[in-house]
């Protein structure tokens, strides 16, 4: 089993406001949530208008599949036009091997 873990930073798009804010990111992690097998949350940049940090992960059988899905998340991100990705960065953690 492998776990990848994905940090996007982005650079949000005419948001003047908090609540601007708000309701972006919670549209662009509702969107993610129901087009790719992942749980996904704002995890920093709280406080700042047009910035904010996006946190998902996922599990699979292999780190092919989570590459994929991680690679259509950035496109879907991309293609959205509401925001620009500034750094993105991943991880995997190995399960299931026996290191005794």
């Amino acid at each position: 089993m492998v776990v990848g873990v994905i940090r996007i930073d982005l650079r949000l798009f005419d948001i003047h406001s908090l609540k601007q804010k708000r309701s972006l990111v919670s549209r662009l992690l509702n969107r993610l949530r129901s087009k790719f097998p992942l749980s996904a949350a704002e995890v920093g940049c709280l406080d700042l208008l047009q910035r904010t940090v996006l946190g998902a992960c996922m599990t699979a059988g292999n780190e092919k599949i989570i590459q994929s899905v991680f690679k259509n998340l950035e496109d879907e991100l991309y293609s959205s036009g509401m925001v620009e990705i500034i750094e993105s960065d991943i991880e995997y953690i190995f399960y299931g091997e026996d290191l005794s």
